[in-house]
């Protein structure tokens, strides 16, 4: 019995390391909903024309209900650079010496001198620059009104490659007020953004460090 234990156990390994499992997500909760159900509001005749599905004539189709969707056009440029130079410099120079006086002690010592010189020099410099661009487009989904009228959205764009999945994934508070006239909305124009560009799969999993070499970076001093 224990011998197939081990056997069923070795014939799992290779198959848990084939499993992808989805990357984790700062982006708000959920990242869909369902809208509410009009059915209750409107009520259909047998007609062509369903009126749960209609909207008032000088309504537009911009998002403003639970569930509607919206489409984000991610512009994101940030260019940051910072450099800092440091310097410090002290010097001193100390003369000690004693004279020669008839009748003291200690005659040995008398006329030597003393000479010390101390100089510290300190000079630093730093300097750090970090670009990032991100260009996309991803439709996200109105998960929450707020009293104000500001509207939570949140979505995710899922690509299926040979090698593995990419994960696009925003979210963000929009004022209605921004929406242009074809629902579509500036990533720079929504409030607490949450972008993410995630993967998984082989390629990926080969850029992660370990977890063993993980834990001895944890405590190595050097």
């Amino acid at each position: 019995m224990i011998k197939a234990c081990r056997l069923l156990l070795i014939a799992a390994l290779p198959l848990t390391g084939c499993v992808m499992s989805t990357p984790s997500t700062v982006v708000h909760q959920p990242m869909t909903v369902r809208p509410e159900s009009r059915h209750d509001v409107y009520t259909t005749q047998g007609a062509i024309y369903s009126a749960n599905m209609g909207r008032p004539l000088f309504e537009d189709r911009r998002a403003r209900n639970v569930g509607d969707i919206i489409t984000i056009n991610i512009v994101e440029n940030t260019q940051a650079s910072k450099n800092s130079e440091t310097k410090a410099e002290r010097n001193s120079t100390t003369d000690v010496s004693l004279p020669t006086i008839t009748g003291l002690p200690f005659k040995t010592f008398q006329g030597v001198g003393l000479n010390a010189n101390n100089s510290t020099s300190f000079d630093g410099s730093g300097s750090n620059t970090s670009s990032n661009a991100f260009r996309s487009t991803i439709t996200c989904t109105v998960i929450e009104v707020l009293p104000n009228g500001n509207l939570l959205v949140s979505g995710e764009k899922q690509i299926a490659l040979k090698e593995g999945e990419e994960f696009v994934r925003f979210s963000g508070v929009v004022n209605p007020t921004m929406i242009s006239s074809q629902n579509t909305v500036q990533s720079t124009q929504v409030a607490d953004a949450r972008l993410e560009f995630k993967a998984n799969g082989f390629i990926n999993s080969a850029q992660v460090m370990g977890w063993l070499g993980r834990f001895f970076l944890s405590f190595l001093p050097f």
